[in-house]
């Protein structure tokens, strides 16, 4: 798809005219005077923001002057990452958390009470799930789980529904949910979504111009992309947003300013790895789909997925993970991944250096294998989340181990 030009969020100077995704990743949120005429945001490492006098407190109590007070209610290198993020999303504004999970949790518990509903999809993040069946529910918050598809969420609707949580592409068979049937059904319900888009990313999708109402990303991923930060972030309305920070004024959970330098320095380069993690991936796919020790690959860039056609309307690339299953046993998929020398184990994903991990054994470890069958993580199934090496180094490093099973 053509890269789409992205309005730049509102800062104190408008911008000209609108930008490109890959000028927005450098320049968005951010004054272009900074302290000390930085070219890079300094990171305001402090706990505390003193007031000069009286008249300094009385306008920041009575609301007339917007400024920091104390770090866990803002600080001034989070919060041009908040505003570069918003302007990347196409939001309003921005709400950035210590990890993903605190923005899941956080967000779930301001806007849900005992008593209400909430639909989730079944192939959202293990944790998120977890949170909503078995955290939730004590609380007094009922659930139902569904399959990710538009029919099967607005089959799960009551009257006390009060949210729709679901995640596109989802983890690990990447299902791409179509955000225009979804919010169709929610509007029609007059219920709010709230959507996990981790794995694609605003480079590949915006779900709010679908009119999805809530967008979450694990900043640790793609957004950071350096594997060496926790972040989250929840983006949408004003209104939407706000309520969800006052809530984490409360409980807590906010970042610090060194990640959030951290994360503002990823997101100078996010358009540039995404898109190459983008054309790598599918590489990688069609190579995988038609190598002989591959049974399946899942990846909603390739027509065999059953995504496909939605994933290629909705989505400028198809992300950098993908899923696919050996065509071996248990000791052959193991004896395939300790062989590797480039790709590495580990559970994460959206970074520089490319990570393979097995499901079955590392997500899902603590389920007996009948109920992992039962959610469809085979003793066979792979996850590569593809990092930003030469794509030919990587498909080298499949093959050869691939070569050692049997």
């Amino acid at each position: 798809m053509a890269a789409k030009k992205i309005q730049k969020h509102p800062s104190n100077k408008p911008a000209a005219k609108q930008m490109g995704i890959s000028t927005l990743s450098v320049h968005g949120g951010e004054e272009r005077h900074k302290y000390a005429d930085s070219v890079t945001v300094p990171i305001v490492q402090t706990s505390t923001f003193v007031f000069q006098d009286e008249n300094d407190i009385r306008e920041y109590t009575s609301g007339k002057k917007k400024r920091f007070e104390y770090a866990r209610y803002g600080n001034p290198t989070t919060r041009t990452a908040e505003l570069k993020l918003a302007a990347l999303e196409g939001a309003e504004d921005a709400l950035l958390f210590d990890c993903g999970m605190s923005a899941v949790s956080t967000s779930l518990l301001s806007m849900l009470s005992s008593g209400d509903h909430i639909v989730i999809t079944s192939d959202v993040y293990k944790k998120t799930l977890q949170f909503v069946r078995n955290d939730l529910s004590r609380f007094g918050i009922l659930n139902s789980v569904v399959p990710p598809r538009a029919e099967d969420i607005a089959s799960a609707i009551r009257p006390e529904t009060k949210l729709i949580f679901s995640e596109s592409p989802t983890n690990p068979y990447v299902y791409v949910l179509d955000f225009k049937k979804l919010a169709a059904v929610a509007k029609k319900a007059g219920v709010p979504t709230f959507v996990d888009s981790t794995f694609a990313t605003p480079y590949n999708v915006r779900p709010l111009e679908y009119g999805i109402d809530m967008v979450m990303h694990s900043a640790t991923k793609y957004l950071a992309g350096h594997n060496d930060i926790m972040a989250g972030v929840v983006l949408g309305s004003e209104e939407r947003i706000n309520k969800v920070k006052m809530f984490q004024k409360t409980v807590g959970g906010c970042i610090d300013a060194h990640a959030s330098y951290l994360l503002l320095r990823g997101l100078k380069t996010f358009a540039l790895r995404v898109n190459h993690q983008n054309a790598s991936a599918l590489a990688v796919a069609r190579f995988l789909e038609n190598h002989p020790r591959i049974k399946r690959v899942w990846y909603p860039g390739l027509p065999s997925h059953p995504s496909h056609k939605i994933a290629k309307s909705q989505m400028r690339g198809f992300g950098g993970c993908l899923s696919f299953e050996v065509n071996s046993n248990m000791a052959g998929v193991q004896k395939f991944l300790r062989n590797l020398r480039l790709c590495q184990m580990g559970p994460s994903l959206g970074g520089t250096e490319t990570l393979i991990t097995h499901p079955a054994t590392i997500t899902y470890y603590d389920m007996t294998r009948p109920a992992r069958l039962k959610l469809g993580i085979t003793d066979q199934l792979v996850r590569l989340a593809v990092g930003v090496e030469d794509p030919e180094d990587i498909i080298a490093d499949l093959d050869a181990a691939l070569s050692l099973i049997k």
